[in-house]
């Protein structure tokens, strides 16, 4: 007995009417394309039902690569041009049989293919196409693309200099891909920028992901102009000025999300270094607990960021994502009834409902004339990008006096210390004592990868720096060993770590009397304040963080060890 057609199963199943299969049967004579796809195309049928019908009628069995973790020497039987080609990825082997998820399985030309490369007999998986697509770039690394889309060996690149942006055949070049290619890699990598450094015989590429510098595999130095050419001009800079540094800005579609793209180039001995920050507008969407909040702190900030006025400072150094916590802030009070005025260098993400400004030092738009001519719109809440000096700093806490609510940010070690910093920029102690409302301070710390986890135990030196090598046998200390989900790092994504001040009407006194950061500290202390340091040894007790990357990100250790907090947990542990 023949087996029932794809169509027809899917019409017993009830996904779709006779019409609708009529119809794309229809559509499937005129394009050639596959009944599957034009059925998901429409929105008739989902990629998971489909995989589920092929499956039962190839009598194949589907793969979930999400769950799967693939030995990169199996990976690298099949050539990545051959793998983006048709779609599909190798997955393990056995003897000499090799096993592959493929979107489409019956495609025997592929089969074929794989078979007189391997020389393996080939066995055949099914999974959806978005999966083996993100394997490959998971699996794959960039140097494996470069070899694709370059070749070996390298022919000399076109030269983009003079070629518009519009142009239909732009695309079909090797630069144009090769920029399509890294961005694209960094963004699936959530990478923060991208790197492109010229040297004396080589062009270096590297990106930060998680707060972390990673050389990748290089393209031919004979492609640094017209790769720097093709940056400059999708971001509408001059190609033609090489001696001055540029801004610049676009916009790209990275598997259906539109990311921003802020370019900057720096003129150097060796041609220009180009550095593009990757902003992720699906980062919006965090919420406080995604973050890194514990629930203490989250209900602490709630209460204090829906007050009708006052100052709200967070506080940390660069890169450790004050400005997603600001935009998280901004979420969470943002609403028909109010008008938030934001003031940014520069605006890194657009927000419905909110009127935000790009600070232009040129034109003479600067913070402190852009929050006095702000002050005119009748704002409820204000949002500062920072307080870079004292006529800010003096603007922003007399603002917060007047009925609006103030939200900035400023760079200290903790948030006791921005307290004191006010002070230092020359602004009366009573008026700090009377705006400032809250100071949240934060960093960013890698994420022990899950899919590694081990215990171990940190060196003496570590534990000794970290003062805790009396509950050494207390603490559960575990880490990412490495593994092809981590990149062989340990590490996958970053995580917040917050200490939140209060400024209480006790603090708020003792500011009045111009009290030193060490008596703010240990007053807020006893009011349940936790620093830093502490805080990441929740972290550390839970699994998600090590000791070591708590360690690198936390400046002021010294300061914040209470020996009353450990000697409570060492009790609690007893």
């Amino acid at each position: 007995m023949s087996k029932k057609k794809l169509g027809d199963l899917m019409l017993e199943r009830g996904l779709i009417t006779s019409e609708q299969l009529t119809s794309s049967l229809e559509e499937q004579k005129s394009t050639g394309a596959r009944l599957g796809q034009i059925l998901i195309g429409k929105g008739l049928i989902s990629e998971e039902q489909l995989l589920e019908m092929v499956s039962e009628r190839l009598s194949i069995p589907k793969l979930s690569l999400s769950q799967m973790v693939i030995d990169p020497q199996v990976i690298h039987r099949v050539p990545v041009d051959v793998a983006r080609r048709y779609t599909l990825v190798p997955v393990f082997e056995i003897g000499k049989t090799l096993t592959l998820a493929m979107a489409d399985p019956l495609n025997f030309i592929a089969i074929d293919e794989i078979k007189y490369l391997t020389r393996m007999t080939i066995k055949r998986a099914i999974a959806t196409e978005s999966e083996i697509k993100s394997a490959i770039d998971d699996y794959y690394s960039v140097g494996d693309s470069l070899h694709h889309i370059i070749g070996d060996p390298v022919e000399p690149a076109l030269d983009l200099t003079d070629i518009d942006a519009s142009d239909e055949n732009e695309s079909d070049s090797a630069v144009v891909k090769l920029v399509n290619l890294l961005i694209s890699k960094a963004v699936r990598e959530n990478a923060s920028d991208i790197h492109i450094e010229p040297e004396e015989d080589k062009l270096r590429i590297r990106y930060r992901v998680h707060g972390i510098m990673r050389e990748e595999a290089s393209p031919p130095k004979t492609m640094q102009n017209e790769l720097v050419s093709r940056i400059k001009i999708a971001s509408n800079l001059d190609v033609s000025e090489k001696r001055l540094p540029q801004d610049g800005r676009l916009m790209m579609q990275v598997d259906g999300a539109n990311i921003d793209l802020r370019i900057s180039t720096l003129p150097t001995i060796h041609g220009e270094k180009v550095v593009i920050r990757v902003l992720d507008r699906r980062n919006l969407l965090m919420k406080f607990e995604q973050l890194g909040f514990n629930k203490t702190i989250e209900t602490a900030w709630k209460n204090v960021i829906h007050q009708p006025e006052g100052l709200i400072l967070i506080s940390g150094p660069t890169s450790s994502g004050k400005t997603s916590t600001l935009y998280a802030t901004l979420q969470e009070v943002n609403s028909i009834e109010k008008n938030i005025i934001t003031v940014e260098d520069p605006v890194e993400y657009s927000l419905p409902l909110i009127i935000q400004i790009q600070i232009n030092e040129k034109a003479g738009l600067t913070f402190p004339s852009t929050l006095r001519a702000m002050l005119r719109q009748n704002p409820d809440i204000i949002m500062l990008g920072e307080i870079r000096d004292p006529e800010t700093a003096r603007m922003a806490v007399r603002s917060s006096l007047t009925g609006h609510l103030v939200l900035s940010t400023i760079h200290t070690n903790d948030a006791p210390s921005s307290i004191s910093r006010l002070m230092d920029m020359g602004i009366e102690s009573y008026l700090v004592a009377a705006g400032l409302k809250g100071v949240l301070a934060q960093r960013l710390v890698r994420v022990n990868c899950p899919d590694c986890l081990v215990q171990y135990k940190p060196t003496e030196q570590i534990l000794v720096r970290a003062g805790l090598k009396d509950l050494s046998d207390v603490i559960n200390f575990r880490r990412g060993e490495g593994c092809p989900r981590c990149k062989n790092t340990g590490f996958k994504g970053l995580v917040g770590i917050y200490e939140y001040v209060e400024v209480t009407p006790i603090i708020s006194d003792l500011i009045m009397r111009n009290g030193t950061i060490s008596q703010i500290r240990e007053t807020a202390q006893r009011g349940g304040y936790i620093p830093l340091f502490e805080m990441g040894l929740e972290k550390i007790q839970e699994g998600t963080i090590c000791l070591e990357e708590l360690l690198k990100q936390t400046s002021n250790i010294e300061d914040t060890q209470d020996q009353s907090y450990f000697g409570a947990m060492s009790h609690a542990h007893a």
